[in-house]
């Protein structure tokens, strides 16, 4: 460590101790050219995680874009906002690795919402898999309605309910 002082490039640890509830180290050091004192704040600097987008473009992780994207899913929904808030801001501790993919990101945030509330899960999801026809709607709202477990039903029975929800669909009754 220089000195401030006079610039020597060697200095002496005096003492040490823990400062801000133990998450930087504070030394006091003295200078052997000038013998005057000064104090050093040791702390850990933490990797930012980088999020891998899918042109190959890595930016660092940005909670509130996540929770701004949460946030339009679950507009004018019964779901409290911190739930939001704590998956936000909380999911970078969840992730070990220092990258991670856009597309993890969208599909954890997806596990997330469809147990939290089925229609924020659809307007995301809409979103993150580029819904480009009501079709693919339908087929969402399908997935999510079929109950795990139970067998899926004969073909033309779910033949019938395609057509009378794509016929809904187009009259604007859906």
């Amino acid at each position: 460590m220089n000195c401030p002082f006079c610039g020597n490039p060697d200095s002496r640890v005096l003492d040490s101790r823990p400062s801000d509830e133990g998450s930087v180290i504070r030394r006091r050091r003295e200078c052997p050219g000038c013998k005057r004192r000064f104090t050093t704040y040791e702390r850990a600097q933490v990797e930012p995680l980088l999020v891998v987008k899918r042109s190959g473009r890595k930016e660092t992780f940005d909670p509130n874009k996540l929770l701004r994207g949460l946030s339009l899913a679950a507009q004018k929904r019964p779901i409290d906002p911190e739930e939001l808030q704590d998956f936000a801001f909380g999911f970078e501790d969840t992730v070990k690795e220092m990258e991670i993919t856009s597309e993890e990101i969208g599909l954890r945030s997806l596990a997330f919402l469809k147990n939290l509330d089925p229609v924020a899960y659809i307007r995301f999801a809409s979103v993150y898999r580029e819904f480009d026809s009501l079709e693919n709607f339908i087929e969402e709202v399908r997935k999510l309605d079929r109950k795990p477990g139970k067998g899926r039903r004969a073909p033309k029975a779910e033949e019938e309910d395609e057509l009378s929800l794509a016929d809904e669909a187009r009259l604007g009754t859906v």
